[in-house]
């Protein structure tokens, strides 16, 4: 029975994928809007149905790796060590999303699914609703661990944080790859900002963007701006 069990899994596990590749290749060659799920279903030859039992709505034939990676991050918040705090665990896992984008191909993935999502107000909505889907539930997270309420403000302002720094990232590395960064140079950049962006939440923002009174210069510290 395990191994019927196991066989299974396995088999839904390849419907899900081919279901996904092909939404993929659709989406690709003819835009998000253009395409049906209807369309979806007969190229990978199964029902709509089936489709629909995989990936609940159109968007999330695009989203399921975006949402798996922001469930990554919300889960390893979760089941940090003694002694790691929220920031650190961004700090680690950033880091590490941050050295592959040196891997060969992932710039060009990163530039096709910008343009995809850019072409369709419906994937940019949904976009902004998979990365405020997940600050709510580490914001949830963070409240139950301080004994806070559910609503309590500091623990949906660490939240926002954090997932925005992730958000602020994701749009940054677009920017640059449609800038023609890639490898090694794009990984470095991103890594760097993302340390920066941690590094000064983490400090505190009361000294951000502060204009002294003899010259009117805004004071960054930490961090020493775009590069």
């Amino acid at each position: 029975m395990a191994g019927e069990g196991g066989l299974r899994e396995r088999k839904k596990q390849r419907t899900r994928q081919l279901i996904y590749d092909t939404a993929a290749r659709l989406f690709a060659e003819r835009g998000f809007d253009a395409v049906t799920v209807a369309e979806v279903a007969r190229a990978a030859e199964v029902s709509e149905v089936t489709v629909y039992s995989y990936f609940p709505a159109k968007e999330d034939l695009v989203f399921a790796g975006l949402g798996s990676f922001e469930e990554h991050l919300v889960d390893a918040v979760r089941d940090r060590g003694p002694g790691e705090g929220p920031w650190a665990v961004f700090r680690r896992l950033l880091a590490g999303d941050g050295g592959r984008l040196a891997e060969e191909g992932t710039a060009d993935r990163i530039a096709a699914g910008a343009a995809l999502i850019g072409g369709s107000r419906a994937l940019q909505v949904r976009e902004r609703e998979v990365t405020a889907h997940y600050a709510a539930a580490l914001a949830r997270l963070l409240a139950g661990e301080t004994d806070a309420r559910p609503d309590d403000v500091e623990a949906w302002a660490v939240a926002a944080a954090l997932m925005g720094v992730h958000a602020a990232l994701v749009a940054h590395v677009r920017a640059r790859v449609a800038g023609g960064w890639r490898g090694n140079r794009l990984a470095a950049d991103a890594r760097e900002q993302a340390a920066r962006a941690l590094d000064r939440l983490e400090s505190g923002i009361g000294g951000y963007a502060a204009r002294t009174a003899e010259t009117g210069v805004q004071e960054t510290e930490p961090g020493e701006g775009e590069r």
